[in-house]
């Protein structure tokens, strides 16, 4: 490097240092908090009625025309999605994924359900944003993974 593009270590007090990684500690701990919030939402509020044919989700999805094999597949990807959203490297797979499924859920919320229940997956979709950036560093380790298994 030449002189005049040499890297400069900031000079931190103690204090300060020891703020920045309790503040880092606490944003990561709230970040956890949500997803676990998340995860339990997606297993128990959202994919328990459709395995279990809840009568509300059978006739909703009777409703879209996708019957009971489209109930139970979009079951299983919403507890596969809460189940990824708690293991370290797919967390961030996991919210990218759990966001599509959102998309599609708003858009069928406008379409065939005149928006009665839009916001919800908007609402969802704003967490799940931050958690697929906060996390997107695992990504890497993910690839590294498969990579190592193919």
């Amino acid at each position: 490097m030449s002189e005049t593009t040499a890297h400069v270590t900031p000079v931190m007090s103690v204090n300060s240092a020891g703020a920045g990684s309790a503040r880092a500690r606490r944003a990561w701990i709230a970040l956890r908090a949500l997803q676990v919030v998340l995860a339990l939402f997606y297993a128990f509020a959202s994919a328990l009625p459709k395995l279990i044919a809840h009568p509300s989700a059978v006739e909703s999805f009777d409703r879209m025309g996708w019957g009971s094999a489209g109930m139970y597949t979009i079951g299983l990807l919403e507890l596969a999605g809460a189940v990824a959203l708690l293991i370290p490297a797919l967390q961030s797979v996991a919210a990218m994924a759990l966001g599509a499924l959102m998309v599609g859920a708003f858009v069928v919320q406008v379409t065939v359900f005149d928006g009665q229940y839009a916001a919800t997956p908007l609402i969802l979709i704003l967490p799940l944003t931050l958690i697929a950036w906060a996390r997107r560093g695992h990504n890497a380790r993910l690839v590294l993974l498969l990579r190592r298994q193919a």
